[in-house]
């Protein structure tokens, strides 16, 4: 049963586990230094769809069915699942879901989304509510820059500290037994806003949170950012990255090389023109469900920290002038 350790972070001492995942991408994505690790990529950005919406949509599809096929199970097993993406009211998510015939919550963290469902899958197996839940989470390049910024065919020029948003999807499968990764505990963010506005920046807008997430579980903890293998972000970029290690600094938390963003491994930043990184929901899903875990598994890392971040604006909220507000969920990831 869950358990409250401090006062934000909760311990899962019934140690649910990974079951299975699994990882689907674009060809931009395919073609980055993690390309090799991902299960499906596709080589065409509407994935053989009419639209690029129902091209996300599949891409959850193709996540959630590889990850099932990986683990052994059918659809009829899990008993909920959790989901989320970028887009208005949650189409991709449910779109893609529809025929699954599973109990279904969609969620919105905006590039936490990943963090986010697989902290509640976590919870739900944890507490009894569920045997087998799964988190599926998604983003596409072209659906969000329709949705956020400009038409694609408006050329519009990216600003340096802009980030790429990653065509991909991810899905986790969590249950007990087995000798998966262990989810051991979550630490679910808080709203933090100081007053970023330049939508153009998400990096500098989701940092703060990211501080604040992390420092609220190492003191719940007792633990350093050095007691750990990794402390994974995403995706702060290379604009977040920097902020969010001087604020943990300035706290008298030094993060050291320990420390990876999702956004800065999924692209080459030299040969990518990706500018500050990636971004997206499905940029830390897609990296979790490939590098991170699979790295896990093959003994690189023992103990360690996945904290997706997420700016939670709207194009309503930005014509509206109002800032953009971060959070960031944190999930402890063992391997016995």
């Amino acid at each position: 049963m869950p358990e409250r350790t401090g006062e934000h972070t909760i311990t899962l001492s019934g140690r649910p586990r990974v079951l299975g995942y699994a990882s689907a991408v674009g060809k931009k994505e395919g073609e980055g230094p993690l390309g090799g690790g991902f299960d499906i990529v596709f080589d065409d950005a509407r994935l053989g769809e009419k639209t690029w919406e129902k091209a996300e949509s599949r891409l959850q599809k193709e996540a959630l069915n590889r990850a099932l096929d990986k683990a052994g199970y059918s659809p009829s097993q899990v008993q909920v699942l959790f989901t989320g993406d970028l887009l208005n009211q949650n189409i991709a998510s449910t779109f893609g879901m529809r025929e699954t015939n599973i109990p279904l919550l969609n969620q919105f963290g905006a590039c936490s989304t990943m963090a986010q469902t697989l902290c509640l899958a976590s919870l739900f197996v944890d507490s009894g509510a569920a045997d087998v839940a799964a988190a599926v989470t998604s983003s596409h390049f072209c659906t969000a820059e329709r949705q956020f910024r400009f038409p694609l065919e408006y050329g519009g020029q990216r600003t340096p500290t802009a980030q790429w948003t990653v065509t991909g999807a991810g899905s986790v499968l969590v249950g007990m037994g087995g000798n998966g990764v262990r989810i051991a505990a979550v630490c679910i963010g808080r709203i933090v806003d100081m007053g970023i506005q330049d939508m153009n920046n998400m990096g500098a807008a989701m940092a703060p949170a990211a501080a604040d997430t992390l420092l609220r579980f190492l003191k719940d903890t007792g633990t350093q950012p050095d007691d750990y293998d990794f402390i994974a972000t995403g995706d702060l970029g290379s604009e977040g990255s920097a902020l969010f290690k001087m604020m943990m600094a300035q706290e008298g938390q030094k993060i050291g090389d320990n420390h990876f963003d999702c956004g800065l491994l999924i692209y080459d930043m030299e040969t990518q023109d990706v500018h500050a990184g990636g971004s997206g929901c499905g940029c830390s899903a897609s990296v979790l469900c490939s590098h991170i875990l699979g790295g896990m598994e093959q003994g690189r890392w023992k103990n360690g920290l996945f904290m997706a971040t997420g700016a939670m604006m709207s194009p309503t909220s930005s014509q509206q002038g109002e800032s953009i507000p971060g959070i960031a969920h944190l999930i402890h990831l063992q391997c016995d």
